[in-house]
């Protein structure tokens, strides 16, 4: 984040932490980051949760938590339209509590429901990445299901072409760029507070 030079950098932290104590004060509704695996949405959404003091929840964790077992061991031993359904009643209830910010899986937004109720009843926020930073990401985790046995490269090539369009229709959209993902959490923040004013506007 620039700064202007006359501006002690001590002054303009104080000045962000501010604004996005504001922003959180503000917030009605839970945000809820979209995207693709390796777009950054727990690590980043850790992090937006600590800048704007909200509760943090993790969708893929709340269903690990709920089940007694891994993702992998839930598309193994019932498949993927088990987890989606048992995935759609997690986030249903997350959104159904006090503001926070919640991190979902990969295909959530993909299911029609889930979508209806991110998009009527959050603040839903796309995490895009490039499929280079996707795959530079997913290759440090070995436990993503729609990864096994396959490139990444070409499996996130082909849901990209899917999904993006879909994920577009979340109302603020954030490029998850390589890099520190402070950068990233700070487009969030801006965005947000951009939409807080045209809301009010």
């Amino acid at each position: 984040m620039d700064c202007d030079p006359k501006i002690p950098s001590h002054v303009a932290a104080q000045g962000a932490a501010a604004a996005a104590a504001r922003l959180a004060a503000a917030a009605q509704q839970p945000i809820t980051l979209v995207g693709l695996m390796g777009a950054g949405k727990s690590s980043i959404g850790r992090r937006l949760s600590l800048r704007l003091n909200l509760p943090f929840a993790d969708a893929d964790t709340e269903i690990e938590a709920a089940s007694g077992l891994s993702i992998p061991e839930i598309f193994e031993r019932f498949g993927e339209a088990h987890f989606r359904d048992g995935e759609r009643r997690v986030i249903a209830r997350l959104i159904d509590g006090s503001p926070k910010v919640i991190a979902t899986g990969g295909g959530a937004f993909m299911n029609e429901e889930t979508r209806g109720l991110i998009l009527a009843r959050t603040r839903a926020v796309w995490l895009n990445a490039d499929v280079a930073t996707l795959v530079d990401r997913v290759r440090r985790r070995g436990n993503r299901p729609l990864l096994a046995g396959r490139d990444p490269g070409v499996v996130l090539t082909e849901l990209a072409a899917i999904r993006n369009p879909v994920y577009a229709l979340a109302p603020i959209q954030v490029v998850s760029r390589p890099g520190p993902h402070h950068d990233t959490v700070e487009a969030i923040i801006t965005a947000l507070a951009a939409a807080n004013i045209g809301d009010a506007a």
